[in-house]
């Protein structure tokens, strides 16, 4: 009986949809009991290998491949970069969720990527100034590209980023997480929700992980929404590491050991005064770092 190998691309209650890595042809499967035994399941994203007999319904994991990185939320494994999707405008999705995620994918190690989706509906000075803002404030740091699913602006260069890879996609409930998807790849037909009148929150679409088959090539990470990350794992003396513009500047602090918060003849604090770093991302910083040090560097 031969192995096949595949990708895992959801969970149902009892089996296992999996993408042959050849033909692209799905398969259902079973997980064999001695995963069971050892409490040992594979999550989306997952390489393994399988067994097909004509005799049964299901096909068989036989091996989970090693994982080069596995994220906590969204769960899934084998990431070559995180997209995520953030709006100005209904809803308006806060400065503080964006480092956070970017936090995670930083400590992952993972290529990231940041669409603000709904540019259309950014029509006041006002509203364009905040635009403004955020790109001045991310775009040097990482690719950063305005979008909407409704124009279609920019849409084609976000297949690009897409094309080839295995992404996440993350963000709060009513971004348009799917509304984009459904731009990108008119076959993937995802259910869009509708963003509630009295809240300004997204409905959820999307239940469960799931990962899509873009027909241009690649894969992408359909998740629930978010409303806010718990930064698990984490202590506040690291947190420093995971802001990549502080890489630049911190080995000249006149500590070693500086947390970039109270110390004197800190670098980073000198740079946020002088407005060579954004003030949000450093304000961001020190009430990550305070957080974390109320929470007693618990890695839970």
């Amino acid at each position: 009986m031969n192995w096949e190998k595949g990708i895992v691309m959801r969970f149902h209650s009892n089996t296992v949809s999996i993408m042959n890595t050849k033909t692209k042809k799905r398969e259902e499967c079973v997980l064999r009991g001695k995963f069971k035994k050892q409490k040992i399941r594979p999550i989306v994203g997952d390489y393994v290998e399988y067994t097909l007999n004509e005799q049964e319904e299901y096909g068989k994991i036989e091996n989970i491949l090693p994982r080069k990185n596995n994220l906590y939320r969204p769960k899934i494994a084998n990431v070559d970069q995180a997209i995520l999707v953030t709006t100005l405008k209904n809803p308006f999705v806060d400065a503080l969720i964006v480092d956070k995620f970017l936090i995670q994918v930083e400590k992952m190690g993972i290529d990231c990527a940041i669409v603000v989706n709904k540019v259309d509906l950014l029509q006041t000075s006002e509203e364009k100034e905040l635009l403004q803002l955020f790109l001045d404030t991310y775009s040097p740091l990482y690719t950063t590209l305005p979008v909407s699913s409704v124009t279609g602006e920019n849409i084609d260069k976000l297949k690009i980023i897409f094309k080839d890879k295995i992404s996440t996609m993350a963000g709060m409930s009513g971004v348009g997480k799917s509304s984009l998807l459904n731009s990108i790849n008119t076959g993937l037909k995802l259910r869009v929700g509708e963003i509630s009148d009295k809240l300004k929150r997204g409905k959820h679409t999307t239940t469960y992980t799931e990962l899509l088959h873009f027909d241009f090539g690649g894969f992408i990470a359909d998740t629930p929404g978010f409303s806010n990350l718990e930064l698990r794992g984490f202590n506040k003396d690291e947190i420093r590491d995971y802001f990549i513009e502080f890489l630049e500047f911190s080995p000249y602090c006149g500590f070693s050991d500086c947390s970039h918060t109270v110390e004197p003849y800190c670098m980073i604090k000198e740079k946020y005064e002088m407005g060579e770093i954004a003030s949000s991302r450093y304000e961001d910083y020190v009430f990550i770092y305070e957080e974390l040090k109320k929470r007693g560097d618990k890695r839970w």
